[in-house]
């Protein structure tokens, strides 16, 4: 199944409603470190619903803002979600990371959550962003599926589209190798979700509650920022 048919079927039921309240819980603090400007232009690689698109205009005016999506129904739904009063400023097109289209230097920032590991080609796609970029643009990355995070490695029996599982050492050696330099890597974790006490473990989702404790609140989501030279 391609990427454009697995998430065109998400949307279509709602879920990217759902992937949205679940990356909130971490990507606005991710979000909240971008330093973004008035005015800056900002493109979003799998824009989903588009809601970071929207946080970034609303809470550090960012310029105009484009949400990149391979999912025609990701896009529709992402225009539809957005209030008019900020269509102007942003907007959502569908593509993939093969090949983006935007000239060189034309952006200020790229952001990605959950959504890198979907690129057919992540070596050339990281060459995409950095070309795409201004000097001294910022890349950021995040990603809950990552080797380390062993509580993710099962996600890819429950989805066709092929992923792409990197280590964080990974991530710094190819966003070098595709020229950006790496500004900082961390982990961000998950307060945001419930922890139930011991007692009310195994559930149907998880053995114990350390399981549980290391996916949220150690591992959670790993933040690669780059920056253009």
């Amino acid at each position: 199944m391609s990427v454009r048919d697995e998430f065109d079927a998400w949307a279509a039921d709602g879920r990217d409603r759902g992937m949205e309240d679940r990356h909130w819980h971490t990507a606005k603090h991710a979000l909240a470190r971008m330093p973004v400007e008035p005015g800056d232009v900002v493109l979003d690689l799998g824009t989903g619903s588009g809601y970071a698109l929207r946080a970034l205009h609303d809470t550090k005016d960012a310029g105009r803002g484009y949400g990149l999506d391979g999912s025609p129904e990701m896009a529709q739904n992402a225009r539809r979600y957005t209030d008019e009063a900020d269509s102007d400023d942003v907007g959502f097109l569908v593509g993939d990371f093969d090949e983006l289209p935007f000239a060189d230097d034309s952006v200020d920032h790229v952001w990605s959550m959950e959504a890198f590991y979907y690129a057919a080609d992540p070596h050339h796609t990281l060459e995409e962003v950095a070309r795409v970029l201004k000097p001294g643009g910022t890349f950021f990355c995040a990603v809950n599926y990552y080797e380390e995070n062993i509580h993710s490695h099962e996600w890819q029996e429950h989805i066709e589209v092929e992923m792409t599982r990197w280590s964080a050492d990974e991530y710094r050696s190819a966003f070098r190798e595709a020229g950006l330099h790496v500004a900082e890597q961390d982990n961000i974790s998950d307060r945001d979700i419930d922890i139930p006490p011991a007692a009310e473990f195994p559930t149907d989702d998880w053995e114990t509650r350390e399981a549980m404790v290391e996916r949220y609140r150690t591992f959670g989501t790993l933040l690669t920022v780059g920056v253009a030279p």
